[in-house]
């Protein structure tokens, strides 16, 4: 089970923490990631980061802006949001699950999904 804190109302060019903490365990080609989807759109990738070893991935979009991170003894991923744009509002979604790395964009491969949180920024 995830489930997902830190969403919220803020202005452009602010920043926002969100949190989802894991109550599973981590198994091999363990991922977590971080998906995004605004009202008319399709669900989008956003950052993610491999348990073994932590390299992360980042959408083009938020490079520079957002950084994924993670905490090992807590099973738990953060998203910092830095600079935020009106662009960036959307519910966000946690997912995690047994991923190959070639795949960690891709939310079809994820079988645990956190509820959502969301994510408005104001011009």
């Amino acid at each position: 089970q995830l489930v997902e804190s830190g969403g919220g109302l803020v202005q452009a060019g602010d920043s926002l923490r969100l949190s989802c903490a894991s109550s599973g365990r981590t198994f091999t080609n363990y991922a977590m990631a971080w998906f995004r989807q605004a009202p008319g759109k399709e669900r989008e990738f956003v950052a993610g980061i491999r348990w073994s070893g932590g390299t992360t991935y980042n959408q083009d979009s938020v490079k520079g802006r957002f950084t994924i991170s993670r905490d090992n003894a807590k099973i738990t991923v953060y998203l910092q949001m830095n600079s935020l744009k009106p662009e960036d509002t959307a519910v966000y979604y946690c997912a995690a699950g047994s991923v190959l790395s070639s795949s960690i964009p891709n939310a079809r491969v994820y079988n645990s999904w956190g509820q959502g949180t969301q994510v408005t920024v104001s011009s």
